[in-house]
């Protein structure tokens, strides 16, 4: 499920690059991963060694939210780090953004996603659609958890009750009206209609039990 999702993420997030982990509670480090556009040898290094040397990922760890690399260590002073330049900086990751899945107290997976130097960082609107997708991912990473030790009545992967199923082009659409674009530059960017675009803003009104594009986007980061 990682795997086929790094692509679609980073497309969604204008991103260049995608890790992810689960978490060994027992050996206390991190495993299982799946990345898109990262070097093998880099990353075998990252797990071998600049993990337990990792001056972000474990406070970024203990946060229940999606969460800038910068909210945690302001960019100059990441800069300055034997982590950024000897484990980000040669596969050319600059600007990070993570969330981490939990199920009660234990982590159960992670989504990494870096940007390049030439890029702009992250912003609100692109933290607050990966946090939107956060009950999705804990979902399906709870299932997967469940068929791997052989839970006999693990649930199907799907999103809780309380997000709305969206297709992918609604998924779009939201994710452009969250980074506050106008029906206009929707139009442009997915190269659709502005009346296609009215027609998927109203559908998002009516599954999200919404009036207007404000009580949208409330609706949409609150989910």
């Amino acid at each position: 499920m990682r795997q086929r999702a790094a692509h679609g993420l980073l497309v969604l997030f204008d991103a260049d690059y995608f890790a992810s982990y689960v978490w060994d509670a027992d050996r206390a480090r991190f495993d299982g991963r799946v990345t898109l556009n990262m070097d093998p040898a880099n990353l075998s290094r990252y797990e071998a060694y600049y993990q337990y040397r990792d001056p972000i990922t474990p406070k970024l760890q203990r946060r229940r939210r999606a969460t800038p690399v910068t909210a945690i260590m302001p960019q100059r002073e990441l800069m300055k780090t034997e982590f950024f330049n000897d484990f980000l900086r040669p596969d050319g990751l600059h600007h990070g953004m993570n969330l981490y899945a939990y199920d009660g107290e234990l982590n159960i997976g992670d989504l990494r996603i870096w940007r390049a130097r030439h890029r702009a960082p992250f912003d609100d609107a692109d933290v607050a659609l990966l946090d939107y997708l956060r009950p999705f991912f804990t979902n399906v990473m709870r299932n997967v958890r469940a068929h791997a030790i052989g839970a006999p009545h693990a649930r199907e992967a799907g999103p809780p009750a309380s997000a709305p199923t969206l297709t992918a082009r609604e998924s779009e659409v939201l994710a452009r009206v969250l980074q506050g674009q106008t029906d206009k530059a929707i139009a442009r960017a997915l190269g659709i209609s502005f009346a296609t675009v009215r027609t998927h803003i109203n559908r998002l009104f009516r599954k999200f039990g919404v009036a207007n594009r404000t009580e949208l986007v409330c609706r949409a980061r609150d989910v």
